[in-house]
């Protein structure tokens, strides 16, 4: 029994996913809730400029992209961020930055949960209260569970299945809906002035930060190659997809017209196409959200705590691997599990959980970026011949290094600023996180050295 136990552990993840399944994965970890929902309080928030605010975040997660290709084609690694910060940094620093971005995603399983199941009650308005959207936002991210435990290739190709679907009707929505624009509907241009457009930038961060998650694929692909493609191409994909579609959306509304209670996508497909238009645009923004949970929170969190238990960091419980799919079967039930119960606590306290945490999940990945952004530095600087021998580089470097930091002290200022007791938390929690590191590294270091001895 002991055996079986061994082998099932030390298995290694199975590498079948290509270039279209890595796009998807970057894609579809857009954060549906931002975008569709939220995307509404950014446009209140700074008018039409917020169209420049969210552009503005889009770029630095194309120049974080581009930054970090090297380091993904040359280690790719489930632990991704953490795998590569370790190796130049140091223990510690290399678990935080990996850390810190899994516990983003499981920020999200609670927020985009419930962002799911309120979308879903657009098609059910007979139903009422709040139980009804955490029914629904339970169901569905249960079911996407049970597809990562699945396999890694079912849960890709319903991925990009999806994406795909998405990015059709969005396309759609963009050149149709061109000839339903009002110009004077952009202006004012700054209509709370530089304050507000300031402001708009970290909902737009919030809403495209997810999309490096596809580095975390490393250890499933099956060309590492692919991987700096798919970074790119991703990246441009969301970001002319998701500008073009804003300023159709606030060409047909006018930006003091905007409301959070429904997506206001689908409020403006509802005017260009009818109800029709409405039900399909709705249903994309459930997809957007449904890819955000089937590969950001349940299959990125999952991948960087089996890395992280099988480098020794976390509990062995999350680098067991089920004996016929290969997926880390124990991580993506913890995920699931604390996913849930956000979704709970966002029922009993939505502001805690769309306030507080999703700063705290800004903040996290501002951290698991910098580090990762060092680390791509470090590896020029100290892996000169390995980095030469790499099939892909990183073009007019170190333009997007410098781009991808200038982007996070952007990001950092706007979030930050007007906030600094959500920074001090964020401080505060990093430092319980070393404690608690250094503690059961210690122990480990011990049981370790007791072990020697022993067989001594």
């Amino acid at each position: 029994m002991s055996n079986n136990k061994q082998i099932v552990t030390e298995m290694i993840p199975q590498k079948k996913l290509g270039f279209w399944a890595i796009w998807a994965l970057g894609v579809g970890s857009v954060i549906g809730d931002g975008i569709f929902l939220l995307m509404g309080q950014g446009i209140a928030t700074a008018g039409p400029s917020s169209i420049v605010a969210y552009g503005i975040a889009g770029l630095s997660q194309l120049f974080l992209m581009i930054a970090l290709g090297e380091l993904a084609v040359g280690m790719p690694n489930a632990g991704a961020m953490s795998h590569w910060v370790e190796r130049f940094m140091g223990s510690w620093w290399g678990f935080l930055s990996g850390f810190a971005f899994a516990l983003g995603w499981v920020i999200c399983g609670g927020s985009v949960g419930i962002a799911i199941g309120r979308i879903t009650m657009w098609f059910f308005p007979q139903l009422k209260g709040d139980l009804w959207p955490a029914f629904f936002a339970i169901l569905f991210l249960t079911i996407f569970a049970v597809l990562n435990i699945l396999g890694t290739e079912i849960a890709a190709k319903t991925q990009l299945l999806l994406v795909i679907i998405m990015t059709v009707v969005m396309a759609l929505f963009s050149i149709i809906g061109l000839k339903d624009i009002n110009l004077h509907n952009f202006t004012p241009f700054m209509p709370h002035g530089s304050k507000g457009f300031w402001a708009a930038i970290p909902l737009g961060t919030y809403a495209y930060l997810g999309a490096v998650t596809l580095a975390t694929a490393g250890g499933e692909v099956k060309n590492p190659k692919d991987l700096p493609r798919a970074l790119v191409w991703s990246s441009i994909t969301f970001l002319v997809l998701y500008t073009a579609a804003q300023f159709v959306l606030q060409g047909i509304i006018p930006w003091n017209k905007v409301t959070i209670d429904d997506s206001p996508f689908t409020v403006a497909a509802n005017q260009v196409f009818g109800i029709a238009g409405a039900y399909i645009m709705n249903m994309t923004a459930w997809i957007a959200a449904a890819t955000c949970l089937l590969m950001g929170t349940l299959y990125a969190a999952s991948r960087i705590f089996y890395a992280q238990a099988k480098s020794g960091y976390l509990p062995a419980f999350f680098g067991r691997l089920h004996p016929k799919t290969g997926t880390p079967v124990n991580g993506i039930i913890v995920v699931w599990a604390a996913s849930v119960a956000l979704i709970i606590l966002g029922v009993i306290n939505p502001d805690f959980l769309y306030v507080e945490l999703s700063n705290q999940l800004v903040f996290a990945w501002l951290v698991s970026w910098t580090l990762a952004l060092i680390a791509s530095v470090l590896y020029r600087k100290n892996a000169k011949s390995e980095v030469l021998q790499l099939p892909w580089k990183q073009p007019l470097y170190p333009l997007f290094p410098i781009l991808g930091f200038i982007g996070i002290a952007i990001v950092f200022y706007g979030s930050f600023i007007g906030t600094p007791m959500t920074l001090l938390r964020g401080v505060i929690w990093m430092g319980v996180l070393f404690l608690l590191f250094k503690v059961f590294n210690k122990s480990r270091t011990i049981s370790t050295s007791d072990r020697k001895k022993e067989s001594m």
